[in-house]
């Protein structure tokens, strides 16, 4: 670390997180009410409770910061609520439909159903501009760029109000210059209008896949435009030597100018930090598969690393909108804290995906909120602390909780603490589906991994988690509620350059060609990490080629060494090819021919990770217990007197056998019967099972 300290700010749905790590090894967990209205309120808040923990002002606490990081919702959510700019579309003539015909595709349960609607299109017909132009699959022009058409669109998306236009040809990953050549007439018409380039978004073959991603990518373009220059502006008062860097859907880090450039990187912004925090947590146990799940107010996530590396996902339909870049595979469900039950039209409880979020609430936290939800079941069923919610900060309303639950509990004829359960149990259920799609569904048997624990309300539910999946090893770091933010400062700054190269893999051309490719992307990727202060040194990289049979409609990625492909190095690169289609379809073909579709190249600018913390001193667990409290662990509500102890006061090597409760500041760690829970110097709890 360059300066004392570093900081990272996770702005979730409902809480925003931050954690600060000193030079000494030190690591600070604050949390504090999300604002989605203004962000940087929230920010300022955060920030006042380190300045009142650390006795320094927030001025003196950012000047000392070498890196301040942000992970960020705000793209998420306007695509979610379908809340981002007006955007005007300019595409090859004919081709103006193609974001709605989707390639034939429809998803994957659904597609029998004639009554499930259409993806609401991010452009409508109306702003839709077909251009006369045509470049052919080799990179020859064979109709010129009609400019008046251009002229023509832009006049009428003056007319209409369009804040960004997005702009796709065919091949023109081939041959860019009627993309650019349009661009440059759109910039001297609408100056003040955010501009998206096809071949610059997704420089790769597929022309729906790159079409939709740089539709998507003007959508949120304005949006993001505006969170970075408040947040990097914020900053800049307070006195940051350091431009603030922003977390990537991708797992890295990037300056404002790249996340406002290429907003459809800041999808997954938050969530996507968990790989690289789950790795960290893991690494004293020797363990590098890691399942990490993140239970907030609003929503669940799941990551899942294998063998020490996160899935990533390119050319996938996220929330219905094709994305070509890369992006860490993220299961999202709504079932967080806030989750909300309630009674479906055949009489039966379900619980999610809708939300009472941050404002106003679960019922107990007072603010207006009468609807039953996961926090307040949780507050019945005992394993939360009425008075010291956040440290302390936030007292919990019991008897609003009782009363919310009350409005399911007596149409179903249920007792307060069964119906209670049974919310607990449901959304249980719904998280452990999530945990299969990205485990057994992808041919991961979850009892290998290491279940890991994020989110404030996560920690009450991974024993339960756990135990329905089979997992017998868990953790939980005192950090967890924190854990994404912690997740990006020890992440490195990440940049994903692609090309593409449709080419057979044989022949001494064709390994030119592809060296070419390669040597011209990383060296643009080398120069933005230089100009972004990074050494030779502290620049890594890795490539992979995009790989399919001759004959083949699909292709999949494969990592492949950063050496030259020659006659001599091409055998294995094949055979990398072979392996990876066996690993996903089960077989392979090595007498075909393999063939090139696009390359890529990931580059990396090291950043130092603070020192980890360890902890010292503590007592015995019989002078840690602060309270008994009376908690339901069964179906039939029967309450069973349960040891609550202060995690701040347990000495590391203490075992707790369940069932217990442990309190830390921002979490609280449930430990059902048959469990028990050991607390490692590194700071988390590994919670085993023992019956």
């Amino acid at each position: 670390m360059r300066t004392k300290y570093r900081l990272g700010v996770d702005a979730g749905g409902t809480f925003t997180d931050f954690v600060l790590a000193d030079a000494s090894g030190d690591v600070h967990l604050f949390k504090t009410p999300s604002t989605p209205h203004d962000p940087t309120e929230a920010i300022d808040k955060g920030l006042g409770l380190i300045s009142e923990a650390l006795g320094q002002s927030r001025e003196d606490i950012v000047s000392q910061c070498d890196l301040c990081i942000n992970g960020t919702t705000v793209g998420l959510n306007a695509l979610i609520q379908h809340k981002g700019a007006k955007v005007g579309l300019i595409c090859s003539k004919g081709h103006e439909d193609s974001i709605e015909i989707r390639l034939g595709h429809k998803e994957d349960g659904y597609r029998y159903d004639a009554d499930y609607p259409p993806a609401t299109m991010l452009v409508p017909r109306y702003l839709r501009a077909g251009v006369t132009e045509r470049i052919l699959s080799n990179g020859e022009e064979r109709t010129p760029l009609d400019e008046e058409e251009v002229r023509a669109a832009c006049r009428t998306f003056l007319k209409e109000g369009v804040e960004a236009v997005a702009i796709s040809f065919l091949w023109s990953v081939l041959a860019p210059a009627h993309e650019r050549r349009a661009a440059e007439i759109v910039r001297e018409m609408m100056p003040d209008t955010f501009i998206c380039v096809g071949s610059e978004i997704y420089p790769q073959v597929r022309e729906y896949t790159r079409t939709s991603t740089t539709i998507t990518n003007a959508y949120l373009g304005p949006i993001m435009k505006g969170y970075v220059e408040a947040v990097d502006r914020y900053f800049a008062n307070l006195g940051a030597k350091y431009p603030v860097r922003y977390f990537q859907s991708n797992g890295g880090l990037a300056i404002g100018q790249a996340m406002t450039d290429r907003s459809v990187y800041a999808i997954n912004s938050g969530p996507a930090s968990a790989p690289a925090a789950g790795l960290y947590v893991c690494a004293p146990f020797d363990e590098d598969d890691v399942i990490t799940v993140d239970m907030g107010g609003t929503s669940f996530d799941i990551t899942l690393v294998r063998d020490g590396n996160a899935n990533v996902n390119k050319n996938i339909d996220f929330l219905r909108y094709r994305i070509g870049v890369p992006m860490i595979q993220v299961e999202t469900l709504g079932a967080g804290g806030g989750s909300i039950a309630w009674i479906d039209s055949m009489g039966l409880l379900q619980v999610g995906p809708q939300s009472a979020g941050a404002d106003p609430g679960p019922a107990c936290y007072g603010r207006g909120g009468t609807q039953p939800t996961v926090t307040d079941a949780n507050l019945v069923l005992g394993y939360l602390n009425p008075q010291s919610l956040l440290g302390g900060r936030m007292a919990l309303d019991h008897d609003a909780s009782v009363a919310a639950i009350e409005s399911v509990a007596k149409p179903l004829g249920l007792s307060v603490e069964r119906a209670a359960y049974g919310i607990f149990t449901i959304v249980n259920n719904n998280m452990v589906n999530g945990i299969r799609r990205v485990s057994v569904e992808r041919g991961y048997d979850p009892r290998d991994f290491v279940l890991v624990a994020a989110g404030g309300a996560g920690a009450a539910h991974i024993t339960a988690l756990a135990r329905e999946m089979g997992i017998d090893k868990v953790l939980v770091p005192k950090l967890a509620s924190g854990l994404c933010a912690f997740g990006q400062i020890i992440s490195d700054v990440k940049y994903n350059y692609m090309a593409t190269n449709p080419v057979r893999l044989q022949g001494e051309e064709t390994f030119k060609q592809i060296n070419e490719r390669f040597a011209e992307i990383e060296a643009t990727g080398v120069e933005h990490l230089k100009a972004d202060g990074f050494q030779d040194s502290e620049i890594d990289m890795k490539r992979s080629l995009d790989m399919r049979y001759v004959g083949q409609i699909h292709e999949c990625t494969v990592e492949i060494g950063n050496f030259e492909i020659n006659a001599e190095t091409v055998d294995k690169v094949k055979e990398a090819f072979h392996k990876r289609h066996e690993q996903l379809y089960t077989y392979s073909e090595p007498h075909n021919l393999v063939e090139v579709v696009n390359l890529e190249s990931t580059l990396y600018g090291r950043v130092e990770n603070p020192k980890a913390p360890e902890l010292k001193g503590g007592e015995q667990p019989e002078a840690a217990v602060k309270d008994t409290r009376e908690m339901i662990f069964t179906g039939d509500g029967a309450r069973t007197p349960t040891k609550v102890y202060d995690g701040d006061r347990l000495a590391p090597g203490t075992v707790i056998e369940g069932p217990a409760v442990i309190e830390e500041e921002t979490t609280t760690v449930v430990i059902e019967p048959g469990w028990k829970a050991e607390l490692h110097p590194s700071a988390s709890y590994l919670l085993t099972r023992t019956g």
